[in-house]
């Protein structure tokens, strides 16, 4: 098992919606300090949309520095299909990273109806998204430390 004192993680979060993203990236980051992790050990990139969360990703997981990816955003459905071009593209480009580089790779970029859903997973005390994606992270690296 990897020391926690060696762990780094990226954090990838889409600027539009930033208020859902804030706030994961808060809950996120203060679940991983309570559980042994530095500042230092965690850095955070912030893309335009989440359409661009998987190039950042596929980038950060090349260099071979990071023992997973957390990606974080926002897409609200409108009234066309692009909300479904959005999130599909975003999820299939993060889980092909994942698989290309064998990184976890934590996607809570939350397709929703309206904005008050990701505000509610994105604040709320009991199944915060940013907590479970710390959570999700660290037993990943411990998984795949073990194999």
């Amino acid at each position: 098992m990897k020391k926690i004192e060696k762990i780094k993680i990226a954090i990838i979060s889409s600027s539009f919606r930033n208020e859902v993203a804030d706030n994961l990236e808060k809950h996120c980051t203060k679940t991983l300090k309570e559980k042994g992790l530095s500042d230092k050990q965690i850095e955070f990139f912030r893309v335009p949309g989440s359409l661009e969360i998987p190039l950042v990703a596929k980038r950060l997981a090349a260099k071979g520095n990071y023992d997973a990816l957390i990606t974080f955003g926002a897409i609200l459905k409108g009234e066309t299909y692009h909300f479904e071009q959005i999130a599909d593209e975003c999820i299939r480009g993060c889980m092909a990273v994942s698989r290309q580089y064998a990184i976890p790779v934590i996607f809570e970029v939350l397709a929703v109806y309206d904005i008050q859903h990701a505000l509610e997973r994105a604040t709320r005390t009991v199944d915060n998204k940013g907590v479970e994606a710390a959570l999700t992270a660290l037993e990943m690296i411990k998984i795949m430390s073990k194999i």
